[in-house]
């Protein structure tokens, strides 16, 4: 049972980096929304798995939030933003497709071979866990990068903290305090992110973020 636990863990946690890549290849800003709810959907599982095998029933409320708020609320919320700013469903990216890909598999390789060195005494189970998490935390940057549209670069940010959600699972569950701050943290940003884009959307007429560099008379 040891072994199939481990098994389980590492398949969710790597389900979730391929779920990464599904994010970092999409350029329609609906299909982009949609993997982000699957993405939050994997988090919860795996989170869900990590409190079965370390006997943790608090994380459980970790489960709950990401399903109802990452996996239902939110994107939910970012169609609604979408429509109703009419913004342009295509996604413009730093370079293409494929050169980003590349460069997700590098980051990917990168944090395996420096999580692995770092956590050589941790538990197994931990480490790996911890290895998959850097991988989206960094896959969550890149898009951040990669991204000139504000609600593309939202997902990213909420993707990373995906990312850092399993981490702190991994590593022997998080206390309930942290998760119910987590939950309130991302729907005050949330919040923020709506006025936000509704001001860039009425200011410049677009939420691709180079239009802020060109009115500040920067040449790119």
């Amino acid at each position: 049972m040891h072994g199939a636990s481990f098994d389980i863990a590492h398949l969710l946690a790597g389900a979730l980096v391929l779920v990464s890549f599904m994010l970092l290849y999409q350029d329609r800003l609906y299909a982009l929304l949609n993997v982000f709810a699957l993405h939050a959907v994997v988090l919860a599982a795996s989170v869900a798995w990590q409190a079965y095998v370390q006997d943790a029933p608090h994380l459980y409320v970790t489960v709950a939030i990401a399903l109802v708020l990452k996996a239902g609320i939110i994107p939910i919320a970012l169609h609604n933003m979408v429509r109703r700013m009419g913004i342009h469903r295509e996604i413009e990216t730093v370079g293409g497709i494929g050169a980003t890909m590349l460069a997700g598999m590098g980051l990917v390789a990168l944090s395996m071979m420096v999580m692995l060195r770092v956590t050589a005494g941790a538990d197994p189970l931990a480490r790996e866990d911890l290895a998959f998490a850097l991988a989206v935390i960094l896959l969550g940057l890149l898009i951040m990068v990669t991204r000139r549209n504000a609600v593309s670069q939202i997902v990213g940010f909420m993707s990373l903290e995906n990312g850092l959600i399993l981490a702190a699972a991994g590593a022997n569950g998080m206390p309930l305090v942290v998760e119910i701050s987590i939950a309130f943290s991302v729907l005050i940003a949330l919040i923020v992110i709506g006025v936000f884009l509704f001001r860039i959307r009425e200011r410049f007429d677009t939420v691709d973020v180079h239009a802020l560099d060109r009115f500040r008379g920067e040449r790119l």
